[in-house]
C-alpha cells in the first residue's frame, strides 16, 4: 500500500506592468514564467501616465494576442496595490524582469514591502542580454521621432505603434 501524494494547488505567478508596449524583452520574461510556474496572470495596470501610448484596455488587447502561444497565461487589467490583486486571485508570487543593477536596488526596496505587507515572494529574473537596453518608454521615444521599432516589437505591435504616434503627430497643431 502506498500513501497517495496530496494534491499541490497550481503555483500560480503574476507579471506585472504598464506594457505600453509589450516588448519582446517583456515577452521573454513572460515566456520564462511560464516554464517555471502553473499559470501565469500578466497584469496590466490601470494608471495612466500623460505620455502613454495605449490605454490599458488596448494593452490587454495586444498581450492577449502575443500570449496567446502559451499554456497557462492570462492578461487582465488590475489598479491598486499589486499584493491586494495577489491575495485576491491566489497568487504566490510576482516575477519581475531586471535589466539592470540599477534595476534591483528599486525592486529589491518593493519585494520586500510586499513581503511585509502580505507574505508574496518576488521572483527576479535577468532579462535576457539582447533586449536589456529596450524599455517601453525608450521604444516609444524611438517611435516618436520617426524612428523604427520593427526590431523591439511583435510586428503586430509595432504596426500599432507607428499608426499610433503618426496619428497623434497628425492630430498635434
Amino acid at each position: 500500500m502506498s500513501a497517495e501524494q496530496p494534491v499541490r494547488p497550481p503555483r500560480r505567478a503574476v507579471c506585472p506592468g504598464s506594457f505600453d508596449p509589450v516588448t519582446h524583452g517583456h515577452l521573454d520574461i513572460i515566456e520564462r514564467t511560464a516554464q517555471l510556474f502553473d499559470e501565469v496572470v500578466v497584469a496590466v495596470g490601470t494608471n495612466m501616465s500623460k505620455n502613454a501610448l495605449f490605454t490599458p484596455p488596448e494593452r490587454v488587447e495586444m498581450l492577449t494576442e502575443a500570449v496567446r502561444r502559451w499554456e497557462g497565461v492570462t492578461v487582465t487589467q488590475f489598479s491598486g496595490l499589486l499584493v491586494d490583486f495577489c491575495a485576491a486571485h491566489d497568487i504566490s508570487a510576482i516575477v519581475k524582469g531586471l535589466r539592470f543593477v540599477s534595476d534591483f536596488d528599486h525592486e529589491l526596496q518593493m519585494a520586500q514591502m510586499n513581503k511585509k505587507l502580505t507574505g508574496v515572494d518576488t521572483v527576479f529574473l535577468p532579462t535576457a542580454a539582447q533586449w536589456s537596453y529596450v524599455s517601453s518608454s525608450l521604444v516609444r521615444e524611438v517611435a516618436t521621432l520617426g524612428g523604427s521599432v520593427d526590431q523591439f516589437l511583435p510586428p503586430e505591435i509595432a504596426a500599432r505603434t507607428t499608426q499610433r504616434v503618426r496619428r497623434r503627430a497628425a492630430e498635434r497643431p
